[in-house]
């Protein structure tokens, strides 16, 4: 029904900028939110950001604000996570996902998942 693929990760050195893409399409995304999650080897999948699809409020976890830049497009259903100042903790599997549930930083709250795109950010 509703297909959510990402993509645009790679290898990058530490303070650059890399930018990831969330394409969003096979239904109906008013009322829903959409976030980046991320998980590093051994780690548990952590919040990163947020936007509200109809509110267009944004959400950001403490360890990215002011470095990470979530950008909607509904016209188009793609969003956008604008990546700078990449630091080596940053290194993850970087997820999209879509979903109306709360509170918007829980991963329960979402009910379709992209398959991941791999961001490493070397020292």
């Amino acid at each position: 029904q509703v297909q959510v693929v990402e993509s645009g990760g790679g290898l990058v050195q530490a303070g650059g900028s890399l930018r990831l893409s969330c394409t969003a399409s096979g239904g109906s995304f008013n009322g829903r939110n959409m976030a980046w999650f991320r998980q590093a080897p051994g780690k548990e999948r952590e919040f990163v950001a947020a936007v509200t699809w109809s509110g267009g409020s944004t959400y950001y976890a403490d360890s990215v604000k002011g470095r990470f830049n979530a950008i909607r497009d509904n016209a188009r259903k793609v969003m956008y996570l604008q990546m700078n100042s990449l630091k080596p903790e940053d290194t993850a599997v970087y997820y999209c996902a879509a979903g109306g549930g709360v509170p918007i930083h829980n991963d329960r709250a979402y009910n379709y998942w992209g398959q991941g795109t791999q961001v490493t950010v070397s020292s």
